[in-house]
Order: C-alpha cells, then sequence, then structure tokens
C-alpha cells in the first residue's frame, strides 16, 4: 500500500493531468471512434482495446482497495460499490453489446487510458479503503445521500444513451447517424453528460481531493470531447438540428 504523502502526490498529478488533457483536447481531437484518422500508430481492434484499457479501472481498484484496513466496513464498501456498478459496466457489459465491425482504434490511446486507470485506481481506492474516514455514520450523511442519488442518476443516463446509440445500427453496420429521444435531443453527447454527473456525485459521496481529482479529469477530458462531436454532428449532418447543446443542456453552445 502507498504512503499517505504518496496518495497526496499522486491525487496533485491527477488534478493537474486534468488541466493539461483540457487545454491538449481543444486543440487535439483524441483519433477514435467518429474521430478516427491515421498516423497514430498500430491499430487494435475497438472490442478488444476497450476491455483492455478499461480493465485497469475495475481489476487494479479492486486490487488497491482490498489491501486497506478499512476494506470492509460498511461506507466504503459503499463507495466502491459505485465504482464496481460503472467499470462492471464498462468492462463487462458494455464492450460485449458494441457492434464495431472491422474498426479498430489506436494503441497508443488504449495505453495512455491504461496508464491514466492504474493512476486513478492509486488515487481512489487508497482514499476509500485506507486513509478515508468513513464511519457507519456517513451513510446517512447529506452529503453521501446527495451524491449517490447524483451517481446513480448519471449512471441511468450514460447508460440509456449508451443503448439509444447501439440501437441506431444494425449487426455489421458501421455507420454513424443522428440519434434522437430523450437527452439526445437535447445535447450531441448525454452519455458523456452522464459520466461527468456520475462522478460529481461520487466527489461528493467520497468528500475528498481524490474523488475530486477524477471528477474534474472525467470533465477536462470529455467536455472537449463533445464539443468535437457537436462540431461533426453540424458538419456531417446539414440537417442536425441547430439548437442541440455538446453536453450540458440548455448552454455551452460551441
Amino acid at each position: 500500500m502507498i504512503s499517505e504523502s504518496l496518495h497526496r502526490t499522486l491525487t496533485w498529478v491527477e488534478i493537474a493531468l486534468a488541466v493539461v488533457t483540457f487545454i491538449a483536447l481543444r486543440f487535439v481531437s483524441a483519433p477514435y471512434g467518429r474521430h478516427a484518422r491515421p498516423g497514430w500508430g498500430p491499430r487494435i481492434p475497438v472490442r478488444l482495446g476497450w476491455i483492455v484499457m478499461e480493465s485497469p479501472a475495475f481489476f487494479g481498484f479492486l486490487a488497491i482497495y482490498l489491501q486497506g484496513q478499512h476494506r470492509f466496513d460498511r461506507a466504503p464498501l459503499a463507495l466502491a460499490s459505485l465504482w464496481a456498478l460503472h467499470y462492471g459496466n464498462r468492462v463487462l457489459v458494455y464492450p460485449l453489446r458494441m457492434r464495431p465491425g472491422n474498426k479498430t482504434m489506436p494503441a497508443l490511446i488504449a495505453l495512455l487510458a491504461i496508464v491514466f486507470n492504474l493512476l486513478n485506481a492509486s488515487v481512489n481506492a487508497p482514499q476509500l479503503s485506507t486513509f478515508g474516514r468513513y464511519d457507519d455514520g456517513w451513510l446517512t450523511d447529506p452529503r453521501f445521500i446527495a451524491g449517490v442519488a447524483i451517481f446513480l442518476a448519471g449512471f441511468v443516463i450514460n447508460v440509456r444513451a449508451d443503448a439509444a446509440l447501439l440501437r441506431l445500427r444494425k449487426p455489421g453496420d458501421t455507420a454513424y447517424r443522428v440519434p434522437t429521444g430523450a437527452l439526445h435531443d437535447l445535447v450531441a453527447s448525454p452519455n458523456y453528460f452522464g459520466e461527468v454527473l456520475e462522478w460529481t456525485g461520487f466527489a461528493i459521496a467520497s468528500w475528498s481531493l481524490a474523488g475530486l481529482a477524477f471528477a474534474l479529469y472525467t470533465a477536462a477530458n470529455l467536455v472537449p470531447r463533445a464539443l468535437t462531436n457537436l462540431a461533426w454532428y453540424r458538419s456531417t449532418f446539414p440537417e442536425y438540428p441547430p439548437k442541440r447543446r455538446a453536453i450540458f443542456p440548455w448552454f455551452l453552445v460551441t
């Protein structure tokens, strides 16, 4: 288990990385999905890449969490369950529902995601099971209750938005189309909106700098991506609804 001082350092590294990521993604779009393009090195199948790059966030987190002395306390377990809910879906469910056809992604993207997920697990798992102080009373604290509610709302939004995107394609189909219905009528990337809500809720529920670091990084990564998605939709589909926002309903147009 890492020391408390190293844990604090890694937390601030993640916050600094959020700043760097936000700035970088305002100038360069990550080359995967609808923004895929050559020139980024060797490529691997999308489904394989997704499983490999997200697995450290699930299994790495679990391995680190189980080293903590508070690993079986109820409040840390409840917080860890939120994490497992999200990444269980990301590692075990979502990749199997994908219809990637023969699409590939740069191996570099998967490698960068692995590095970040290992860092993030090293920041948040020890916070819950070692360095945080979450007694049973935390389960009835308004911050925990509000945070869990926000997290679960975000999770539902994220999963439903992903399902709507998957329904746009029949087996073997890899074409992009304009999604409609629910939050898709308001924003270009409701799945990203849901994920930002999730980790904002987690930061509130854990009431920690570690949770805040992840929430900041999530927003720094996904808000620029959503802006790029919106620009892509508008340039690709002339009929794209002009009033749709990028990620947050009713504001942040461009």
